[in-house]
């Protein structure tokens, strides 16, 4: 394993002339996608990569607390690096379900429940700011790793926006990029609650088990507001991280 990495290595070295961390935080991380470490894995240790790469232990160090920040290593302090088994999603990202998923190497999926054009709702106006009796695409989607279901998705875009659902085949923020309409910020609520009975089914766990509802606005460069997206996760198989700065 430790000469397939170093083989990756030192080919990242001949195409790329990208700080040693970079290539390397690069390296694992195509490793984790490719398999070759998976949900669970022990990497080796600072002073091994370092010796097997000839790097030194400040650039190792720095490339896993990428990882680390990313969501796709998690570290325990006198254990060791580890590939992340849950989902760690940063909150300081403006990331979609799908890039989060196969940042980790594991194979996100939509099935969708709606995919429709209609007349917004008192709820959609005031969320995106539009005129009462203007259209929105909804989009009402289970997300799924693989075969798991991790998440129950309902998002409303303005119609003038979106005026076809159908462009969305899996990832609403690859659809907004090709129209050229990424959101580039958002707002986000979380708090906790209890599956009710209609989520819980969907995402195969029992009445009243924990999950984290987020509501999030989204927003373009020029402050339209493109997004109004509500989501349950659930709490068993999804960690939030948010990295915070003192003054």
């Amino acid at each position: 394993m430790m000469s397939n990495l170093n083989t990756a290595y030192e080919r990242s070295s001949r195409e790329s002339g990208a700080p040693a961390y970079l290539r390397l935080r690069r390296v694992l991380r195509e490793q984790v996608e490719q398999g070759a470490f998976g949900p669970g894995h022990t990497l080796p240790s600072e002073r091994e990569l370092a010796e097997e790469l000839a790097l030194s232990r400040v650039t190792v160090r720095k490339a896993l607390a990428g990882l680390v920040e990313d969501g796709v290593l998690v570290q325990r302090r006198g254990a060791g690096t580890f590939v992340a088994e849950r989902i760690v999603k940063p909150l300081s990202k403006m990331t979609s379900f799908t890039e989060d998923l196969r940042a980790r190497g594991l194979n996100p999926r939509s099935v969708f429940l709606e995919k429709a054009l209609g007349e917004v709702t008192p709820e959609e106006a005031m969320a995106l700011n539009l005129s009462p009796g203007s259209l929105v695409a909804r989009l009402h989607r289970l997300r799924y790793a693989g075969e798991e279901p991790l998440a129950v998705e309902q998002s409303a875009i303005p119609g003038s926006m979106l005026p076809d659902p159908g462009a969305v085949t899996d990832s609403l923020y690859a659809a907004l990029e090709r129209l050229e309409l990424r959101p580039v910020r958002a707002l986000q609520r979380l708090r906790a609650v209890n599956l009710g009975p209609a989520h819980s089914k969907l995402l195969q766990v029992a009445p009243g088990s924990a999950a984290l509802a987020i509501e999030r606005r989204s927003f373009l460069a020029d402050g339209r507001l493109v997004e109004f997206t509500r989501s349950w996760y659930r709490g068993d198989a999804y960690d939030f991280v948010a990295e915070l700065h003192g003054e």
